[in-house]
């Protein structure tokens, strides 16, 4: 399962709709008097013709790129509960084997760690319930004795990849042909609903971004807030990656929902997917997926927790 959730949201949710998750640099709050008014809502307008210009949607598209970028910064503030059910299919799409893992995600050193808490609903044994402790001890033992040499070359290869990653959220705009297809409330917000197909001739500047061309989907976005609320994104074509030759089957899909928290920020509210995947010729995949985020709690430099017996007072 953790390979499938990974490619799922490392590959399909960066390589469509959904706007690639970048990592920026920690900035200063915003104050009362440093806080930037917050620019007047994308109204889509028809033309003579009836069809909205493809700039007012592109603007739109461009906009909800920056608010997932901020929103990514503001997900490290927050830790929070994660339950994923894995369903494993057999050839006629019978469900053989299902699973469950439900686990805490914490804050530690800037770093958010997964601490498995069930397995199909039932609490860990004490053995494995030590391991998780073990393994949260040793994540922490590691940045405690972390050398300045160390640190600076962990912070100049984040770094690369988040300007990796800007690179690619550039593109996304201009690699896919948007329409606006209506409108539709969700959780009782008002969105416009647009569909996109790759565009066809279009030369992808990064290598990553070959990828785009794979897929097409549907994008729901707060008319409001210009955020993107809802995606449904299907694979159209078979993708294949890595040394280890990696296949996603045309007919993957992701659907993906966000909500507002502490109305300050969009987070994962629900995922679900049906993978159909190779790895390395061998190893196939052929499963439904649901994952569903609750519980989110802001973090604090005041929070402590006992790991093994110790107090950790985060920095």
């Amino acid at each position: 399962m953790r390979f499938c959730f990974w490619l799922i949201l490392a590959v399909i949710l960066s390589a469509c709709l959904a706007l690639a998750q970048e990592q920026p640099a920690p900035v200063a709050p915003k104050t009362a008097t440093t806080q930037a008014a917050a620019p007047p809502p994308i109204k889509l307008q028809p033309d003579a013709s009836g069809v909205v210009p493809a700039e007012q949607i592109r603007e739109l598209v461009l906009r909800a790129e920056g608010k997932e970028l901020e929103n990514e910064k503001r997900q490290r503030d927050y830790t929070f509960i994660q339950h994923e059910e894995e369903h494993k299919l057999d050839g006629h799409g019978g469900v053989k084997k299902s699973e469950s893992r439900t686990s805490e995600i914490l804050e530690i050193y800037g770093e958010q760690v997964e601490r498995l808490t069930a397995k199909d609903d039932k609490p860990l044994s004490a053995g494995e319930a030590k391991k998780e402790e073990e393994k949260i001890q040793k994540i922490i033992d590691k940045r405690k004795n972390e050398s300045e040499e160390d640190r600076r070359k962990r912070l100049e290869k984040e770094q690369k990849n988040r300007e990796e990653f800007r690179k690619f959220v550039a593109e996304i705009a201009d690699a896919f042909n948007f329409r606006l297809v209506g409108s539709e409330a969700i959780d009782g917000r008002d969105t416009w609903v647009l569909e996109g197909e790759p565009r066809p001739g279009y030369e992808p500047k990064q290598r990553g971004a070959k990828m785009l061309s794979k897929f097409q989907g549907r994008v729901w976005i707060d008319k409001g807030e210009a955020q993107w609320v809802k995606l449904d994104i299907v694979a159209i074509d078979t993708l294949s990656f890595g040394f280890v030759l990696a296949r996603i089957h045309k007919g993957t899909r992701v659907l993906v929902e966000q909500t507002k928290v502490n109305d300050e920020v969009w987070l994962p509210k629900h995922i679900q997917f049906h993978l159909d995947a190779r790895i390395a010729l061998f190893k196939g995949y052929n499963e439904d997926v649901e994952v569903n985020f609750r519980d989110y709690k802001k973090f604090r430099t005041t929070t402590k927790m006992t790991v093994v017996g110790e107090e950790i007072r985060e920095p």
